[in-house]
C-alpha cells in the first residue's frame, strides 16, 4: 500500500481533514487534521482515524500505522 492510498481512505472517511501520511508500504504515520476530533479524547481521535483504514489492516494490506491527529486549533497553536 502507498502513502497516498492510505491517505485516501482517511479523507474519505474524514471529509475535510487534512492528511499528511509518510511510511515504507506497510507501516506508516498519519497526521490529521480535522474540526470532527473537537471535544474528543485523544484515543477517541485515534478511533476515528483507524476506523478509516481498518477493512485494509484487516486484510493485511496495511501492517501498522501511527495516528496523530489534532483539530484545527491545535495544529495552528503547534505551528507557531
Amino acid at each position: 500500500m502507498q502513502t497516498q492510498a492510505v491517505a485516501r481512505l482517511i479523507r474519505d472517511g474524514l471529509p475535510g481533514a487534512e492528511v499528511q501520511v509518510t511510511g515504507d508500504g506497510s507501516q506508516f504515520e498519519a497526521t490529521v487534521v480535522s474540526a470532527a476530533f473537537e471535544g474528543l479524547t485523544p484515543v477517541r481521535r485515534e478511533r476515528l482515524v483507524l476506523a478509516t483504514v481498518e477493512p485494509s489492516i484487516a486484510s493485511g494490506e496495511l501492517h501498522a500505522i501511527s495516528v496523530r491527529a489534532y483539530t484545527p486549533a491545535q495544529w495552528s497553536q503547534r505551528d507557531g
